[in-house]
């Protein structure tokens, strides 16, 4: 009886050992080097690489080359990962993520983990608390190596998409301070958290119309409604003027409320209101289009923002000469003739301080040139000083 149960033991282990053995036999095989810098850390290299080009497609091969070469290599699960975050598959990415995670060994490996993560939390915002998570994984990175740049730098960019522009700021002067990896990139985001502080938007749509690199005309829709308060800033220069004479009731009533002024694409469009505020109000070029559509996904540019501020001045002062003030003028602009719809605007503007050349060395305008969110907000800060208007 003994000799039998050990017996069913034995071949009970055996049976288990060689199912041990085929799941292990039957799993991934690495293939074979071709060469000599066929090896999983070249391709991540090239990878890394091509991934800074924003060459996704021949990263993510150069990644997968890695895996093929060696199946549970951390790094190159985890540039499978960053391929998948800037092309919005957001579920693949988690899934290379941990993997990437599973696999890691090495400080660096960790490392590069917990900043993917950090960049994977900012780019989904799939959790309320995404910020939060991103935070955590900056206190694990940190914690890693205190000097590792990319964790300050990409969490830096994490403050700034969640609108936290001090911390921010904060963030890319470590990487400054650090001088080792990112400086020009964290240079040019202080250069712009500066900015942002200096605009001070005052509206949650602010601080993220601040963020953006060229404004739509919905935007400006909203800059002009919640951060120039134009319906109040007109009100005040222009006060209401009261009829007390009679009038019959019904007559009076359907006078006092003239039909909303709207447009045929912005039903469920989030900025709606202050589209339709300033379409009430009337300012040249946020005007709908002869289709009754008001395009609010189109770039404004540089040129058409100017012809927006001259209008608002012209009105708010009721200095109706601005419209032609610089007809006939020379440009000192080498890129705007003084023959263009636009010139006038821009002279204008300019001649107050309000806009300025984008190229202060060549002189250059750039009319065509769209009109980044910080740009937008502190044009709109210089034009409420020069009107005292707070």
């Amino acid at each position: 009886m003994i000799r039998q149960m050990r017996i069913k033991t034995f071949l009970t282990f055996c049976m288990l050992f060689t199912a041990i053995f085929l799941l292990i036999s039957c799993g991934p095989k690495p293939r074979i080097p071709v060469s000599q810098l066929d090896t999983p850390e070249h391709h991540v290299y090239a990878g890394l690489r091509l991934f800074d080009q924003a060459k996704y497609t021949d990263a993510q091969r150069e990644f997968e080359l890695a895996v093929q070469l060696a199946p549970k290599y951390s790094k190159a699960y985890t540039g499978i990962a960053l391929v998948k975050i800037v092309t919005g598959d957001f579920g693949a990415a988690w899934d290379n993520l941990k993997k990437g995670w599973r696999y890691a060994r090495t400080d660096d490996e960790k490392l590069f983990v917990y900043v993917s993560r950090i960049r994977y939390y900012t780019a989904s915002k799939v959790e309320k608390n995404w910020l939060n998570l991103a935070k955590d994984d900056f206190d694990n990175a940190v914690l890693t190596d205190a000097k590792h740049a990319p964790a300050y730098y990409f969490m830096g960019l994490a403050y700034k998409a969640g609108l936290e522009f001090d911390p921010a700021g904060k963030m890319f002067a470590k990487v400054l301070d650090l001088k080792t990896d990112y400086i020009t990139e964290a240079d040019a985001q202080w250069n712009l958290i500066q900015k942002i502080q200096r605009a001070m938007p005052g509206t949650v749509n602010g601080k993220i119309i601040a963020i953006v690199d060229r404004i739509t005309r919905a935007d400006a829709a909203a800059l002009f409604m919640e951060e120039m308060k134009i319906d109040v800033l007109y009100n005040k220069r222009n006060p209401k003027t009261f009829d007390t004479s009679f009038k019959d009731p019904e007559k009076a009533a359907a006078a006092a409320a003239p039909a909303k002024v709207t447009a045929n694409d912005i039903a469920n469009h989030p900025l709606r209101s202050d589209i339709e505020g300033v379409l009430g109000i009337g300012v040249r070029g946020l005007e709908n289009y002869p289709d009754g559509n008001f395009h609010p996904e189109e770039i404004v540019t540089r040129a058409a923002y100017a012809m927006m501020l001259e209008d608002v001045l012209i009105k708010v002062t009721g200095d109706n000469s601005l419209a032609t003030k610089f007809i006939g003028s020379t440009s000192p602009f080498p890129d705007v003739r003084a023959d263009l719809p636009y010139f006038n605007a821009i002279m204008v503007v300019t001649s107050r301080g309000i806009m300025e050349a984008k190229n202060m060395t060549s002189g250059e305008f750039a009319p065509l040139s769209p009109v980044p969110g910080v740009d937008a907000l502190l044009i709109i800060r210089k034009i409420k000083q020069e009107l005292k208007f707070n």
